[in-house]
């Protein structure tokens, strides 16, 4: 999965991620990636960003 690893994840990327209240349900948030919150190179549940709209959350899906 793309969402794993932070080379494939820049400011101003588009995605889709999970919040950690919506972890069970899986429902997903879309935005644009304001900061990359994770620092190693690769996350198993997904790298965690911060997105302009304040949501933090890991990213599930990456859309452009």
């Amino acid at each position: 999965m793309l969402g794993t690893k932070r080379e494939n994840i820049r400011q101003g990327t588009k995605v889709k991620v999970v919040q950690k209240q919506d972890q069970r349900s899986g429902k997903l948030t879309e935005g644009v990636v304001l900061d990359i919150l994770t620092n190693s190179a690769t996350h198993h549940h997904g790298i965690k960003v911060r997105l302009k709209s304040g949501i933090v959350g890991r990213v599930k899906e990456i859309l452009e």
